[in-house]
Order: C-alpha cells, then structure tokens, then sequence
C-alpha cells in the first residue's frame, strides 16, 4: 500500500508549482495594486512620447520632401493622421473598458474609461481642426459635409456626450454605468468613420497606408507619420494614467491604503 502512494514532499512540491511560477494578473484589476504600475507608465510613456514627437516633427517638416501636387501644405498629416487614428483607437478602448466594467463590476476599467475620454476628445478635436486647415488650400474651403467629416463630428459628440452625462449624475456607480452604455453605442460610428471613403463617394481621400496594400507615400514620409503615430500613443498613455491616479486618488480617498500612501508621500 504505501509503494502505491505518492510521497507528501512530492506532492506539497508539486502543489505549490502554479502559485511559485505563475503571475497573478488579475491582482492589478484593484486600483490599489495598479496605481503604482499607472505611475511607471505615465513617466516612461511621457519620456518616450516627448522623443518621438521631437524626432516625428523633424523628419515631417525639415526632411521630408516637398509633394508635387499639394506643396507644403501636405505636411499636416503628420498631426492629422495620427490624431484621426488616436480619436478612433481611444473610443474602441473605452467602450471594451464599459464592457468589461458593466460585465464584470470593475470599478479600475470604469475609471479607465472616464480617464481615457478627454485625450480621445482633444484628439478628435484636433483631427478637426487640423482637417479644416488642410481643406482650405486642397479644396478651397473650411468645411464640407463630408460623409467622414461628418461621422468624425459625430464622434466628438459622443465624447462630449460621455463626459457631460458622466458630470451630470452625482452617483460615480450610476454615472460609469450610464456612460458606458453610451460608449457602446457610440462605438458603431467608429467603423463608419473608417469605411466612409469606400462606402460612399466623398471628398476625403482614401487610406494612404494600409495593411493590405503597398503605401502611397514615400519612404521618409511613411516614417514620419508612423513616428508620430507612436508619439501619440505614447502621449496617450501617458495622460490617461496621470489622469487615472487623479481618479483613484479622488474615488479611493477615504480607504485605509490611500491615506497611507498619502501620509507617506
């Protein structure tokens, strides 16, 4: 009979295996655990993005050449581009943020969406914005109905919808789910602003960088603009984890490890 049983130490050994090897990545879904790790990403998000944006701006303007057919006013694109994919990314991250809080009653993906809003809003904002400028000399106006401008005026609505509806209600509990839900039926426009080129005949030039397709750009253009792309994520990052510690230093002020924290600092 004993042959046949396995020898306690083997057993406790292998047991203890999974916990000794394994990483716990749900111990991060609690905003005491993820404030520090919000922290490290901030400032070496923010670093990085201030490096990219600096060497994005030098390559866009001062090395890239001259297009022959919209002159120097093309060079917009290294802020216009990057801004029109950030305002569409950050809008999916916050309606998969609603998701999982309304799934699974996570109070962190609640606060990442609210923190995520105002970048996507300024992003969008500044998509606009830069659009507008680049219109006037390609098409010889400010602004026309478009059917992309027109869904990407729509998204900037639903940011400033998702921030006013959040402001409006007194109850944090009752404001995340309420905003969340708009997140997710907000999230529907965003493929309509990608497709809007192929769907309908507009104005707006077509993708110039594609994943299924050779890029319409030059080479030191293309790595100007993807540059800046990655500054802007990296700028995004960056903001939406300081504004993060701003929340959970706000929603989690009266809890025994917040006024530690404080009291230490």
């Amino acid at each position: 009979m004993n042959d046949t049983l396995t020898p306690p130490s083997q057993t406790s050994d292998r047991s203890k295996t999974p916990r000794a090897t394994g990483i716990n990545w749900f111990k991060y879904a609690a905003p005491k655990t993820f404030y520090p790790v919000a922290g490290w990403l901030m400032r070496g998000c923010g670093a990085g993005a201030a490096l990219l944006t600096v060497a994005g701006l030098v390559i866009g303007l001062l090395l890239a050449p001259t297009d022959f057919q919209q002159g120097e006013a093309y060079r917009i694109i290294f802020v216009h581009v990057p801004a029109a994919w950030m305002s569409m990314v950050i809008f999916v991250a916050m309606a998969g943020w609603s998701a999982i809080g309304l799934a699974f009653n996570a109070r962190l993906a609640f606060m990442l969406a609210r923190a995520l809003a105002p970048t996507g809003a300024l992003m969008c904002f500044l998509a606009l914005w830069t659009g507008a400028l680049w219109g006037k000399p390609t098409w010889g106006t400010w602004w026309v109905w478009d059917a992309r401008l027109t869904s990407q005026l729509i998204l900037l609505f639903l940011y400033l919808g998702y921030l006013a509806l959040h402001a409006a209600i007194d109850d944090t509990r009752r404001a995340d789910r309420a905003a969340s839900v708009l997140a997710l039926v907000g999230v529907v426009n965003v493929p309509i602003i990608y497709f809007s080129v192929i769907w309908w005949n507009t104005l707006h030039q077509g993708a110039s960088v594609s994943a299924t397709a050779a890029p319409k750009m030059a080479a030191i253009m293309l790595t100007g603009m993807l540059v800046m792309a990655i500054a802007f994520w990296l700028y995004t990052i960056a903001v939406t984890m300081a504004r993060l510690r701003i929340i959970i230093n706000e929603r989690e002020a009266e809890t025994t490890w917040m006024n530690k924290l404080q009291e230490g600092a």
